[in-house]
């Protein structure tokens, strides 16, 4: 047996978690799965050897289970134990694989992944709910809490092992003699808290004293989402309960097997901290006059005397077990971190006397500041926005939400540095208020030099990316990319500023597939929709708009009522994460959803009866361009038929995934009731000649894409009306969140792709690149969310931070740079570039399940007109296990061609197209 010089088996990891070492999992089967690296051009894996142990093998630990086995699956491989992974059991896992016959030629060994399962069972929560036992205001924002416990090790014994199982009804952060447990923001993320509640668990031995040290755990409690204001108008507050709670159980585990466990209960001590208000909308407010020093213990295990006029301790209040119906989960996916800092650009002294600072992107996170001198007492605010409006911060976007967060300093001599640990905030501008003179930069103590953004989002692997010869759509694909991580943020939110920042599902339902080429989200995501279904199986079956349902109470969002295209997350966004994993489970975990909403759509009784209930009010294609500020729904396509053609789509994905999942009667159950309502849609919007009863983009892009045309001439004739409308409309846009993921692919599939192009290169309003012409570092709620002459769009609901209209960027990816997965989960690609507009040049890399994919060409030469004939040179990147079809465009004469992995380069003489620039009609 050899080697295969420099080849080995890299990123080993267990179900959909992002780090090859996950403590705590609720997956009592995890599968593997790997990738490759250093391996020759054409390596098809043949099989692979798998070695499980249950310590690490760096330590002489002796293998506990060996397998060889005889396969090209490498994603998601079945658990090798016979056994599920039980409580607290933890395994290592090594990884090799051959890919010849004889499996003589191996690869080196992967690293060790590790797996640890978690408290699968609630008897093993031994630790009591606890809170703070003082009255509780239901109807202002209070402070954070503490809550502390002292305790010691057993001094005749050597700690081997100490893990904290925490989690809170609320926000919290947890410190061990003064030191952070973690690296987690406002744990422990935002679930239906009636139904689900994770839990986090830490490995913290490194932060215990040895015996006979003193230890002492203390977290920090804010309210979060659970029972802070949330919702617009004001909000409500309390929606999941009147205070928050805290439940942490720290097991210690010596050497000789005996374990310790410190579970949070009455001896443990509660107190209010130096926050006084931590609340989302509206920031934190921190008095460092109030901090109590050694509250949470000493990094060198003295004891602690807290100060006695420094706080008043009292023991907490335990409250009642968790009932039966709510779910305590470990985490599915990542947490919120601390991505990334952002340096500020520039001080604006605006022209009221104000002091702004420009950070130079939209961002979603809060401002850290450093080493800041002055007096005790004096206070300093920070006001967030994400634009300016003559000069000044915009502050109506963020209707009733404040995003102001306060300081006030103790008056250290050395200085002083905080950071929020309770809120975040969407913005690009911060107004700071009461800074110590001077505010200039002088490289020391100025206002620029102490100031920071602490960009945060759920911790999501960055997996594509795109670039082409067109500086804005490059930098429009960035701005989806930023929109998205913003609102990415323990789940998938609407925007992160004004008083809303809610899970809409629509907003999730017509992004999923985009999002899955730019992110790893799919652990994140499939929590997401754990939610889903829990909020459905409130309300018979209908996923509300929201998820968690935050607006119950709203007078007119309150009553879940079914409503097309955002319902229809519960299909399309689980459609999405399958095609990105190729995962059965997926759909199998989310069939029950999938197949509850489609049974709880209203139908038409008259006539049509496989379609929507005419009489049902719909959301229709939201912020279509043509709609009022003031009304987004009233759009210029008929939102019944925006329904009904969400409708069929749905249908179609259901009768396939019962298909997939071997439930033959309702794959033909299913299949049947498809195509009645698609024959019924025919019926009803769609002419002899092709002409739709709503002579819209979306309309006719809708129908193109979903294929709902019942004859080849109905379509046909369809396509061509569909580029005169776009043409008649000056390439601008004219779909809102239903219509624009499929607009452009509608026109490609029409053959009509240079009129795509024109929409894509177009700079005026309504557009892509409109935006970015003004400045936008991120998308746009609304088309003209800043009116050409910077002005405010004067609707109530106005965010400079929505992804929805990003949906575009899978039209760069799979038609502009080419690259697409033809079976779910990336096992066959196509590279099939489009090749046209102004662009030379366009390039794709996305990781997929197997390794890194990639596609880019270029046209070689200067001359790029009607008549130009050159050079075309594609690059294509096939990841190992994975084969390529490559489609190369027209204009070339080559034929297309399958080829293996690795790297391939073509070149090819190639003539443009005649057809551009296209013309736009007159409207008249």
């Amino acid at each position: 047996m050899s080697a295969i010089p420099s080849a080995r088996v890299v990123d080993l990891r267990f179900e959909h978690y992002a780090s090859p070492h996950q403590l705590g999992t609720h997956v009592q089967r995890p599968r593997l799965s790997w990738k490759f690296a250093g391996t020759p051009d054409g390596f098809v894996q043949h099989g692979y050897e798998l070695e499980v142990y249950d310590q690490p093998p760096a330590a002489g630990a002796p293998c506990i289970h060996r397998d060889e086995v005889i396969s090209e699956q490498s994603t998601l491989v079945p658990w090798p134990l016979s056994q599920p992974l039980q409580s607290r059991q933890r395994v290592f896992v090594r990884v090799r694989a051959w890919g010849d016959q004889g499996g003589q030629s191996r690869t080196a060994w992967s690293n060790i992944a590790s797996i640890e399962g978690g408290l699968l069972q609630r008897k093993l929560w031994t630790a009591h709910r606890i809170s703070s036992p003082w009255e509780y205001p239901k109807d202002s924002p209070q402070p954070e809490e503490l809550f502390r416990k002292e305790f010691r090790t057993d001094a005749a014994k050597s700690v081997a092992s100490a893990r904290l199982y925490i989690t809170a009804q609320g926000v919290y952060q947890a410190e061990i003699n003064a030191t952070t447990v973690g690296d987690h923001v406002l744990a422990p993320g935002w679930t239906v808290y009636d139904r689900r509640l994770r839990y986090q668990c830490f490995d913290v031995l490194e932060h215990l004293h040895k015996s006979p040290g003193t230890n002492v755990i203390g977290v920090r409690v804010a309210e979060g989402w659970f029972c802070g204001r949330l919702g617009w108008g004001g909000g409500f507050r309390n929606l999941w309960g009147e205070r928050p709670a805290l439940l942490a159980q720290l097991e210690i585990t010596y050497d000789d097997g005996t374990t310790d466990t410190i579970g949070t209960d009455s001896s443990w001590t509660a107190s209010r901290g130096p926050t006084v208000s931590a609340e989302l909308y509206d920031g934190e407010k921190y008095d460092a006059r109030l901090a109590i020093p050694g509250w949470s213990g000493s990094p060198d295990g003295k004891a602690v005397v807290l100060p006695q006029d420094s706080s008043n301790w009292e023991n907490a209040a335990v409250c009642k077990p968790f009932p039966d119906s709510v779910l305590l989960i470990a985490e599915e996916a990542e947490p919120v971190r601390r991505i990334a800092t952002v340096r500020p650009l520039e001080r604006i002294l605006t022209s009221s006397g104000k002091t702004v600072v420009d950070f130079g992107q939209n961002l979603v996170g809060y401002i850290r500041i450093k080493k800041v001198r002055g007096r005790g007492g004096l206070k300093i605010s920070f006001t967030h926005a994400e634009v300016l409006e003559d000069g000044e911060l915009g502050h109506r976007p963020l209707r009733v939400a404040a995003n102001l967060d306060e300081y006030t300093l103790r008056g250290d001599v050395d200085g002083e540095s905080w950071e929020p640990k309770f809120t975040f905030h969407g913005f690009r501008y911060v107004q700071v208020d009461g800074w110590p003179e001077p505010v200039e930069d002088d490289g020391n103590d100025g206002l620029l030099s102490s100031i920071e953004a602490v960009v945060c989002h759920t911790d999501l692997r960055r997996i594509g990316n795109f670039g082409c010869s067109d500086p804005l759509l490059s930098r429009l694909h960035e701005n989806v990319v930023w929109s998205m991580r913003g609102n990415f943020l323990s789940i998938p939110t609407d925007c992160p500023q004004r008083d809303e920042r809610l899970g809409w599902t629509g907003d999730l339902a017509m992004f999923a597939p985009t999002a899955t080429l730019l992110y790893d989200c799919v652990g994140m995501l499939l929590g997401w929709l754990k939610d889903v279904f829990a909020e459905q199986c409130k309300h018979g079956g209908v996923p509300p708009l929201v998820v968690p349902n935050a607006v119950t109470n709203d007078p007119m969002f309150g009553h879940v009522l079914p409503a097309a295209v955002w319902a229809d997350v519960a299909v399309l966004a689980p459609w999405a994460l399958y095609q990105a994993t190729g995962d059965v489970e997926i759909l199998r975990d989310q069939y029950q959803s999938m197949v509850d909403w489609i049974v709880s759509i209203p139908r038409n009784s008259s006539r049509n009866c496989h379609l929507w209930d005419l009489s049902h009010p719909q959301l229709g294609d939201w912020l279509d361009p043509t709609a009022p500020p003031d009304n987004p729904a009233a759009g210029q396509t008929d939102a019944v038929l925006v329904a009904d053609a969400f409708l069929v789509r749905s249908l179609e994905l259901v009768a396939a995934t019962a298909a997939i999942l071997n439930h033959e009667d309702d794959a033909l159950k299913y299949k049947a009731e498809a195509a009645a309502a698609k024959a019924e849609f025919g019926l009803e919007y769609i002419s002899p000649t092709g002409r739709m009863v709503s002579d819209s983009q979306t309309a006719y892009g809708l129908a193109i894409v979903f294929d709902l045309f019942p004859s080849p001439e109905q379509k046909a004739r369809a396509s061509e009306r569909l580029a005169w409308i776009v043409r008649r409309n000056a390439f601008k846009i004219g779909t809102g969140f239903a219509g624009t993921p499929f607009i452009c692919e509608a026109l490609a599939l029409a053959g009509h792709p240079q009129i795509a192009y024109a929409m894509l290169h177009n700079k005026s309003c309504p557009s892509w690149l409109y935006p970015v012409t003004m400045g936008a570092t991120t998308v746009w709620e609304r088309w003209d969310s800043m009116l050409p002459d910077g002005s405010i769009n004067p609707g109530e609901m106005t965010s400079f931070n929505h992804y929805a209209l990003g949906a575009v960027a899978k039209f760069l990816h799979e038609r502009v740079a080419g690259l697409q997965s033809t079976t779910p989960g990336w096992k066959t690609i196509r590279v099939a570039p489009v090749i046209g507009g102004e662009l030379t040049e366009a390039r794709v890399e996305i990781e997929t399940p197997f390794g890194k994919a990639a596609s880019a060409w270029s046209l070689a030469g200067t001359e790029t007109g009607n008549d130009a004939a050159t050079m075309l040179l594609m690059e294509v990147v096939v990841p190992p296990n994975v084969s390529a079809e490559i489609v190369f465009p027209e204009g070339s004469v080559k034929e297309s061609t399958v080829v293996g992995p690795g790297k391939h380069t073509f070149s090819m003489a190639f003539s443009r197209r005649k057809d551009w620039p296209v013309e736009a009609l007159r409207p008249f």
